[in-house]
């Protein structure tokens, strides 16, 4: 099996590392090489449009949707690639961009499909990802013996522009709680009790769930070295904003998760990682 893969930073790097392992042949780009170095056994492209006119399928993971539409339209991009296949976009984009890129990637003979993950570093590296795709069956279905190698669950969810705004809901519940759990342990310790003793209660109890469970060590160590970042996590619930204007929907719990983000943003904590939001409630 062989694929392309553009974008190799945090998450990237663990997926395509997961998907060297699983026996996949890659083709990779990344603007900074060094991180390509990394991976070892890939082959190395200096652009992108050397990655799509190398393999039928080729995942894109990069930060934002401005940095997908240079990788589709840049010079050096799949704007002037001689062919293209299926793109795999599991960037977590705005939900308008996303709609354009489905059409740019049809007008050049190719199929995109929107596959948002849910999951950071560590299950994309032990192909724990739950992978949502919007986008044609046959290109799905083509695609799925990839996608297995890095998600545990797979949804496809056929009309465009659907996994991506299902991404966006479910990070409201990512950011929200994971500032509800760091306001929670500065309170507990407060009242005299340990990082590590109150993580323990709630995992019991209330806080129970998959972001305890990833960000436990993490706020006991007090080590925020980036998984998912809080730039991210912001970037996301803006879109989630912009969404929820276009729907004439409040929103209000994200709302205010976001601007704790923001506050994170403003304080240069930006490339931390969004269990760092800790901060903001840390004493003294």
């Amino acid at each position: 099996m062989k694929a392309g893969f553009i974008g190799l930073g945090n998450l990237g790097s663990a997926v395509a590392g997961r998907l060297i392992k699983e026996g996949v042949e890659l083709n990779v780009y990344n603007r900074t090489r060094e991180k390509a170095d990394g991976l070892g056994a890939a082959d190395i492209s200096s652009t992108p449009r050397k990655v799509f006119e190398s393999t039928d399928v080729t995942f894109i993971c990069l930060f934002d949707s401005d940095a997908v539409a240079a990788v589709l339209m840049g010079p050096e991009g799949l704007a002037s690639a001689s062919k293209c296949g299926i793109v795999v976009d599991i960037t977590t984009n705005h939900f308008d961009p996303v709609m354009e890129f489905h059409g740019l990637v049809a007008d050049k003979g190719g199929t995109y499909l929107e596959s948002p993950v849910l999951g950071s570093v560590v299950p994309a590296a032990k192909g724990l990802l739950t992978v949502l795709v919007s986008g044609p069956e046959k290109a799905y279905r083509t695609a799925l013996p990839f996608l297995e190698k890095i998600g545990a669950n797979i949804f496809h969810l056929p009309k465009e522009g659907t996994a991506t705004r299902m991404k966006l809901i479910n990070n409201l519940v990512l950011g929200s709680l994971m500032a509800t759990l760091a306001e929670s342990v500065s309170l507990a310790e407060g009242i005299g009790l340990s990082r590590e003793e109150t993580l323990n209660i709630l995992a019991t109890g209330a806080g129970k769930s998959l972001v305890l469970d990833a960000k436990r060590q993490k706020l006991i160590d007090g080590d925020f070295s980036p998984h998912f970042s809080n730039a991210l996590i912001y970037k996301d619930l803006h879109c989630l904003q912009d969404m929820a204007y276009e729907m004439k929907r409040p929103v209000y719990t994200g709302a205010m998760a976001k601007e704790l983000y923001a506050e994170t943003m403003a304080r240069g904590l930006g490339d931390e990682d969004f269990s760092g939001v800790y901060r903001l409630f840390e004493r003294e």
